[in-house]
């Protein structure tokens, strides 16, 4: 460079420039030259060395380098040069007016800094992505963690460039910071809380990426897309995106169905209502009939003959139905439910399974099932439970029994018909 200056102040000096001019024009061609050659320097670095580096790099037999090509991990250093060269030459383009060097040494210095700072971020990129991928941290929130590692290398960055650029001690703004400590808690308090809660939900296990949960104050109802420092994302069922603060899974209640999944069974929990005026005994032409029915029949000779077995034994006059112990239709279809759930190739005969009869209501009587599918997917699940409802319905009349609903307007319409024609 002081070549050039040199040769630069010769060729001015012949052409006949003033020296009070030659000192302002050698300082802006001097400029210029140093800008054009510190973008040459750049482009070499980035286009030629460093993606020779990664040329490299997806060629060694090691597979775990490659995300560094991947997510172009040392494009940071083609700025490294270019700065360096600036503050090198600085001396030269600036002899003359060295009242410029102090600030132009300060902004390199602070330029430094940043690069360096890109560099670090793209490597923890890096160790972010590769961590992502492993099967013990698949599931964790470790976006959390890195965002406030990134958080602390911002403000690191910043005390570091005030540093440079007030020609302070990094400890001066430290103090100043405590000063200002009250202040930074307002500001920060969503990430302080955040950390909080990622530091729960990871260490207890209560949130995973890929988890479906319900939290209805938010109106998220879907699988976890998700998990930062700060907020929660949810995908709901009809694809929109709910945002929720990742400290509210720690202060508020929120339903996880991950056991649900984990467990490989689907909860059918519904009820039937049984019209109260369709219910009566069995009797033995009734009995007869039911017996005819495959899933019951075994069922119908036991339970008889157990019933005669004690109606005999307490000599009870089993020629009016109401004496002794009867069977009814409403208890031999609970019956025929059961068995027909315990046969379905799509119910689990390993979980809870049972067909009960709840509290009277005004809607008549419910008859409950209860029990779980042998899949957790949404669709088959539904296909399964209205298979099972469709035959459950379909089945109550064999057994003389009446489906209660609330009567429409074509009901209505009938009743007033059928009384018209009594009356005519």
């Amino acid at each position: 460079m002081q070549y050039i200056k040199n040769m630069i102040d010769s060729l001015l000096n012949n052409w006949g420039v003033s020296h009070d001019i030659i000192i302002h024009l050698r300082l802006l061609i001097l400029l210029v030259i140093l800008i054009l050659l510190s973008y040459l320097v750049f482009w070499i670095t980035k286009k030629l060395v460093i993606n020779y580096i990664y040329k490299i790099i997806r060629h060694t037999p090691v597979k775990w380098d490659d995300i560094l090509a991947e997510q172009h991990t040392f494009n940071g250093l083609a700025h490294i040069v270019p700065a360096v060269i600036v503050k090198m030459a600085a001396p030269v383009v600036f002899s003359d007016h060295s009242g410029f060097l102090p600030f132009v040494y300060k902004l390199t210095d602070s330029y430094l800094v940043i690069v360096g700072l890109i560099l670090i971020l793209s490597f923890l990129k890096v160790i972010e992505f590769s961590l992502s991928k492993t099967a013990a941290f698949r599931e964790k929130p470790i976006t959390s963690y890195f965002q406030l590692i990134r958080i602390i290398l911002y403000l690191a960055t910043g005390i570091l460039i005030l540093s440079i650029l007030l020609a302070k001690s990094p400890l001066y703004f430290l103090s100043a910071f405590g000063a200002m400590t009250a202040i930074l808690l307002l500001i920060f308090k969503d990430t302080i809380l955040g950390l909080v809660a990622s530091v729960q939900i990871s260490s207890n296990d209560m949130v995973r990426v890929g988890d479906w949960i319900e939290m209805p104050k938010f109106n998220a109802d879907g699988d976890v897309i998700a998990i930062n420092l700060n907020t929660v994302k949810v995908q709901n069922f009809d694809r929109t995106i709910t945002t929720i603060p990742t400290y509210y899974f720690i202060s508020d209640s929120f339903k996880n169905w991950r056991g649900m999944v984990e467990s490989g069974g689907r909860r059918i929990k519904r009820a039937i209502y049984i019209n109260t005026q369709s219910i009566r005994f069995v009797d033995p032409e009734t009995r007869e009939r039911y017996k005819k029915f495959n899933l019951i029949t075994e069922y119908i000779s036991k339970r008889q003959k157990s019933i005669e077995e004690y109606n005999s034994n307490n000599n009870i006059d089993t020629s009016i139905l109401i004496n002794g112990r009867r069977m009814t239709n409403i208890g031999v279809f609970r019956h025929y439910v059961e068995n027909y759930l315990r046969n379905h190739p799509h119910i689990s005969n390993e979980m809870t399974l049972m067909v009960r009869q709840l509290s009277i209501e005004d809607k008549g009587v419910p008859i409950e099932i209860y029990c779980f599918t042998n899949t957790t997917k949404w669709i088959e699940y539904e296909s399964i439970q209205a298979d099972v409802f469709d035959h459950v319905l379909s089945a109550a009349s064999f057994f003389d029994l009446e489906i209660f609903q609330q009567p429409s307007g074509k009901d209505i319409s009938n009743a007033i018909d059928n009384l018209r024609r009594l009356a005519d």
